[in-house]
């Protein structure tokens, strides 16, 4: 039974707009990581919200949703812009039995997901770009990001936010790299709760064995960066090389010019070209 909590910017209950209530409530209704669902009209950052209800207890499962975001966050603190009724933006507190080290696993558990869902409901093919973008014809239509914190060595709580454009994407002149939405790529309506049910269902399909190699396989085969020369920064230092392969800890292998093969961990890679052919 999903528990529905509406709170305006004053903390006023209001109408949910766009997202009903009612049609909330029926479509999660019978998900477990969507047991408790804060909506907000408008919010800042659905990160925030979810992180602070985590620190103050809130159970796995809790979703926090806006129908739009005046301060959304994608890695490096980049901003995120979520229009109204345009996508889905929501942040998901998870607490699973994780090392702090294998916390990569929960961004893989999102962008294969995010992918299945796509396809599920548009019927168009996803891929993903290293480390967490989700790519559409090689547009970006959905960020992932995954803030944690620790208990010793274990992962005492975890936030996975998605940006997701359904509707609507911004114009080239506001971001670094080309973006596009969901309803652009299908040619035809999509049903936002549809997608949003979908996105959590496939979640709540592999949560339960993040550390099935399965799950590295299916992340893996969806990567696009993988087959391309690439430029990334180490340090003060702009370099170009060939992304080979990742690692079960989501590390990105890179062959560099002088033949050397280099471990990236964190950080944005830029596509410069692919080869003729992908990497098996």
């Amino acid at each position: 039974m999903v528990e529905l909590f509406q709170r305006g910017a004053g903390g006023e209950v209001e109408c949910l707009g766009m997202f009903r209530a009612h049609d909330l409530t029926r479509a999660l209704r019978d998900l477990r990581l969507a047991r408790a669902v804060h909506f907000h009209p408008s919010l800042g950052s659905t990160m925030d919200e979810a992180k602070r209800l985590a620190e103050d207890g809130a159970p796995e499962g809790t979703l926090v949703i806006a129908e739009a975001q005046t301060a959304g966050r994608g890695r490096n603190g980049r901003a995120w812009l979520t229009p109204p009724g345009s996508a889905l933006a929501f942040s998901l507190v998870l607490r699973p039995s994780l090392k702090a080290g294998d916390a990569a696993r929960l961004t893989m558990l999102a962008g294969v997901a995010v992918g299945e869902a796509i396809e599920q409901t548009a019927n168009v093919a996803a891929a993903l770009k290293w480390p967490n973008d989700v790519l559409i014809n090689g547009q970006k239509t959905a960020g992932v990001l995954i803030e944690s914190a620790l208990r010793g060595a274990e992962l005492d709580f975890a936030v996975l936010g998605l940006g997701l454009n359904v509707s609507w994407s911004p114009p080239p002149e506001a971001v670094d790299f080309p973006a596009t939405c969901v309803q652009a790529e299908a040619s035809g309506p999509v049903d936002r709760l549809a997608l949003l049910r979908s996105v959590l269902v496939r979640l709540e399909a592999r949560y339960d064995d993040l550390n099935a190699g399965s799950l590295f396989a299916d992340w893996r085969a969806r990567l696009s960066t993988l087959g391309q020369w690439i430029e990334f920064r180490d340090g003060p230092h702009l370099i170009t090389g060939l992304a080979e392969d990742v690692t079960p800890g989501g590390a990105l292998l890179v062959r560099l010019d002088s033949g050397a093969r280099q471990t990236v961990f964190a950080g944005e890679v830029r596509a410069v070209r692919a080869i003729d052919a992908p990497l098996n």
